[in-house]
């Protein structure tokens, strides 16, 4: 009994230290993770270019040439929607304002604390300029610096695969070298694989978004339709995130009811499409 004891008590400590080894290298492993699945995807256009005589460090600034242009097309779509919701932004402000009163009237209603008293609330409760300020930049810094990170895992990743290939291979025992080198051939197979199916997966809710929100009037449903369909990667809580963001954008752009239950009919047909 004290030995099965003793056993459980190590599975249980071995468990907690790989957790918490996962959370505090947490900063280190996620960008680490995200350039290798990035690293994946561009693998078999990464070997099919050296196949055709191409030099290793040409084909891997290619596929991170295509990776930037790719981030720069993203960057680009948003900035546009950025700016085409700053050429409404005088409605969107009567909107709010309008939800705003509509908030207060109703806490004034049922919980009798005056207009005055809730600004008096918030302006006490709200952040400093200063405080929100350093959210900003620090955020700001951390979001280049994890991408500056996952490209330079990107190229490493590419370039050096064959070496960390060879490096699995000699520390398995002699007996099982073919087994860990075919155990790799047919993980990374399977990962590309995967990884072009979810690529597929997203242009097709591209094109069945945009179809639906474009039919509807959406403004910049081109936007949304591509917003909707990457966020999906994320299960369950993407889809449902896209389209909340499409329903109050088109409501702070005055859309009438319909207009809203067409966007979550949409949303419900697509998905039953994806399913």
């Amino acid at each position: 009994m004290t030995t099965t004891n003793t056993s459980v008590i190590k599975k249980l400590l071995l468990l907690f230290l790989v957790f918490a080894g996962l959370y505090y290298a947490k900063v280190f492993l996620m960008p680490l993770c995200i350039g290798g699945i990035l690293a994946t995807l561009f693998l078999p256009f990464c070997n099919f270019m050296e196949k055709h005589k191409m030099p290793k460090w040409l084909a891997v600034f290619f596929c991170l040439l295509i990776l930037l242009s790719i981030i720069a097309g993203f960057v680009a779509l948003l900035s546009w929607q950025i700016g085409q919701l700053s050429n409404d932004s005088n409605l969107i402000k009567q909107k709010t304002m309008e939800t705003v009163n509509l908030i207060q009237d109703y806490i004034y209603n049922q919980f009798g604390i005056t207009t005055t008293k809730q600004s008096q609330i918030l302006i006490e409760e709200q952040p400093s300029f200063s405080n929100i300020m350093q959210m900003m930049v620090g955020s700001l810094t951390y979001v280049l610096s994890n991408c500056i990170l996952i490209l330079a895992y990107v190229v490493f990743l590419l370039y050096y695969r064959n070496h960390i290939k060879q490096f699995f291979i000699k520390i398995s025992a002699p007996s099982q070298q073919i087994e860990m080198a075919e155990t790799l051939n047919k993980a990374a197979h399977v990962s590309q694989q995967y990884l072009i199916g979810l690529s597929k997966m997203i242009f097709c809710l591209w094109i069945m978004y945009a179809i639906g929100f474009g039919t509807l009037g959406i403004k910049n449903f081109v936007f949304f339709a591509i917003l909707c369909g990457l966020i999906e990667i994320v299960p369950f809580v993407g889809n449902i995130t896209g389209t909340t963001l499409t329903a109050m954008v088109a409501a702070l752009n005055g859309a009438s009811a319909y207009l809203l239950i067409g966007i979550i009919v949409t949303y419900a047909v697509v998905q039953f499409l994806q399913g």
